[in-house]
């Protein structure tokens, strides 16, 4: 039996992940940033620690005497600049580790997080994944997923409006995909594993060329026309300030974008061999129609 430290509080990733190490008979504990998550947290069967990323102390002394820990960072689209938002965190885990003496290490980044510029929110990952391999005396692992399936739900108001799918990448761009529960479940088995060193992990579920995700999708909604378009930067840009989005994010969505599509994002996924999950694109489009049915 393991004690392990997870944030996350019951995110995506770590509701599942928390669950998968309960199960297995490990000891968990769940940072969480609010109290009314506490009743939730326990009838998991975890123990709850309730604080703030920002306070150091609190997280040293959460970590304190922990066999491993899973570090992520949650996003905060409030945040003007989102690289230094990364980095405040990613040096508050550090400190946090340091003081700590824990030496076991999951921290959850992107695949993409090879390169230091270009990527829109990825540098952030970047950023968090060097600042903690500059630790002495601790073995960690870089989870790198690839393209979460759930982004897809925001073209659904965008199908609905006309008709297909639109972003600066599309047509015969390659998308590799991944479910939380999948990563969930590598994450679940690699804190396990005695590491030394540094090791950099990527996650996918899937991987289809977007015209192939469309067709599926499209398939799934009773739309067997439906295409995915490439639009240019500008283009995407004019949708997202249309719909209000605000211009920090989306300056990190249309140059992430731009990444995908220059196939940048997957230089070192290609290169590498990543653990592939069970849940599939088709098994998916199915939680996709319900919630195109839904809204």
């Amino acid at each position: 039996m393991m004690k392990v430290i997870i944030t996350g509080s019951l995110g995506n990733i770590s509701k599942p992940l928390t669950q998968e190490l309960i199960k297995k008979g490990h000891k968990v504990t769940v940072v969480s940033s609010k109290s009314e998550k506490q009743k939730d947290i326990e009838m998991l069967g975890a123990t709850v620690a309730i604080g703030s990323l920002e306070d150091v102390d609190f997280l040293a002394s959460t970590f304190s005497k922990a066999d491993a820990v899973y570090c992520m960072v949650p996003p905060n689209f409030a945040e003007t600049d989102q690289t230094a938002y990364y980095i405040k965190l990613g040096r508050n885990y550090a400190k946090a580790i340091q003081q700590s003496g824990v030496n076991r290490v999951i921290g959850l980044s992107s695949y993409g997080a090879h390169l230091d510029k270009g990527t829109g929110f990825i540098v952030g990952s970047y950023n968090v994944e060097k600042i903690l391999n500059n630790l002495s005396d601790v073995n960690i692992t870089h989870i790198r997923p690839a393209y979460f399936y759930y982004n897809l739900y925001n073209f659904i108001n965008m199908i609905k409006a006309t008709g297909f799918i639109g972003a600066n990448y599309g047509g015969e761009d390659k998308l590799a995909m991944v479910s939380p529960t999948d990563i969930a479940d590598v994450i679940a088995e690699e804190i396990v594993k005695p590491v030394t060193g540094r090791k950099v992990l990527y996650v996918a579920s899937d991987d289809h060329t977007c015209n192939e995700i469309a067709g599926v999708l499209g398939k799934a909604i009773g739309m067997n026309d439906l295409k995915w378009i490439t639009l240019t930067n500008e283009q995407m840009k004019n949708g997202l300030e249309a719909n209000g989005v605000p211009a920090h994010i989306a300056d990190n969505l249309i140059e992430m974008g731009a990444a995908t599509h220059s196939g940048a994002l997957r230089e070192e996924y290609d290169k590498d061999k990543p653990v592939m999950g069970k849940i599939k694109l088709n098994d998916f489009a199915k939680e996709f129609a319900a919630a195109f049915l839904k809204g």
